[in-house]
């Protein structure tokens, strides 16, 4: 096993752990781990709420869970001689839960949970037709879930991180915050809101200084969107043997990661949609030196998927179009089609016995894949979602025969108030 060099333990919350993390991004956020091109180290990570959510069958903790308070960030990690223009290479030499024999009850020791998030606290892709707060746990059982909330079903986990990334420049920093404001400032009452501007309450800012703290957390990045530095891209196939290329933006690369999860579907569309967990993952570095001109990479990450993911041959696939539900016509509206197409499968598996918050929860948890299919054919774009036959106890294609019907169980929790 490779070293632990940011070793945490399960037992406590994040700001207690001996080596403190942050849920900011900064420039001015020291590293707290260095590590030199070419190291292998392991890293373990809290799940993004550290253990606010619970296994249990209520979603009251969903519907007021602190979102001032993630992403919950191991590092940053300094790579030694990387300088503004290179490329850091990460690679992810394998990812998993947190080992069960650790002590504790946190997400990752052998369970996880999905939540669709309520429209007043963040929202989900859908969350006009789905405004409040629901939750499910998962089990895990080696490399495979099931769920008391979601029955019928069991796959295999695509388990991957969902937020990693480089600091920001001071520059580029400004950048942020500027447009996003600007985008806060067209519509500031909106719910959910546009975006999420700085919150000094509940940051957590690693080493940063006493006099500096205050300055620091009034102008910090909230790590909840992706960015130019990477961040929080939810990308499910981001798992064991992939590799990562990332812009390098100021000294060190300061890079970060967290926000486990076991599985999640494309477009993690419940918001809290992946099958969220605590972890480790095994790390080797490298630096391509003048990589960001070298390659023409002056922003966004690029990644090579790693080969290790589940292999589902038979496939149930949804389509939508750029219609709203009251009959609008909108022009190539992508986002608006792919929402179509997971309403669209969400209706058809209710006719089977899950309710239709089950259905949505299982999108958001289980390795659908979610495609843009056309989008030049004015004034419709069309996007597809893919579900794997092989995930469901019971036969979901269309046939002669009756419909089969499956025991829903107890239901997906719902919180008493949005």
């Amino acid at each position: 096993m490779p070293e632990n060099v940011f070793p945490l333990d399960s037992t406590k919350p994040f700001t207690d752990q001996k080596i403190l993390g942050h849920n900011r991004w900064h420039p001015d956020i020291p590293p707290a781990v260095s590590v030199r091109p070419g190291d292998t180290f392991r890293v373990d990570c809290r799940e993004w709420f550290d253990g606010y959510i619970k296994n249990d069958d209520s979603a009251e903790d969903i519907a007021s869970a602190p979102l001032h308070t993630v992403h919950t960030l191991s590092g940053p990690f300094r790579i030694e001689g990387a300088k503004p223009g290179d490329l850091l290479v990460v690679d992810i030499l394998d990812v998993g839960p947190i080992p069960q024999e650790d002590s504790g009850l946190l997400a990752g020791q052998g369970w996880g949970y999905t939540g669709i998030f309520a429209k007043r606290n963040g929202g989900s892709f859908l969350t006009d037709e789905f405004p409040d707060a629901y939750k499910a746990v998962w089990d895990f059982r080696g490399d495979r879930t099931t769920s008391r909330h979601v029955p019928g079903v069991e796959f295999t986990g695509m388990i991957h991180p969902g937020l990693m990334g480089t600091a920001p420049s001071p520059e580029l920093l400004t950048t942020w915050n500027t447009r996003e404001g600007a985008l806060i400032a067209t519509e500031p009452d909106r719910v959910p809101a546009l975006a999420l501007p700085p919150e000094p309450n509940g940051a957590i800012l690693g080493g940063v200084s006493e006099g500096d703290h205050d300055r620091v957390a009034g102008e910090g990045a909230r790590t909840a969107p992706p960015r130019e530095n990477g961040g929080n891209q939810d990308i499910k196939n981001l798992t064991k043997g992939t590799r990562i290329f990332y812009p390098v933006f100021v000294d060190g690369a300061n890079f970060s990661v967290g926000d486990l999860h076991f599985s999640q579907g494309d477009g993690e569309i419940t918001f809290c949609g992946g099958i969220e967990m605590g972890g480790f993952l095994d790390l080797h570095v490298d630096v391509i030196k003048g990589g960001m001109e070298k390659y023409n990479v002056s922003e966004n990450a690029i990644f090579m998927p790693g080969n290790t993911a589940p292999q589902h041959s038979q496939w149930l696939s949804f389509s939508g179009t750029s219609v709203t539900l009251d009959g609008e016509q909108r022009y190539l509206d992508s986002h608006l089609a792919y929402q179509r197409a997971c309403l669209h499968a969400i209706d058809y598996l209710s006719m089977f016995g899950w309710s239709k918050e089950q259905a949505y929860l299982l999108l958001g948890a289980a390795p659908i894949e979610g495609r843009f299919s056309g989008v030049v054919d004015i004034p419709n774009a069309c996007a597809t979602v893919y579900l794997p036959l092989d995930i469901f106890d019971i036969d979901i294609r269309p046939g002669a025969g009756e419909v089969p019907q499956i025991d829903p169980g107890i239901g997906a929790p719902r919180a008493s108030v949005g």
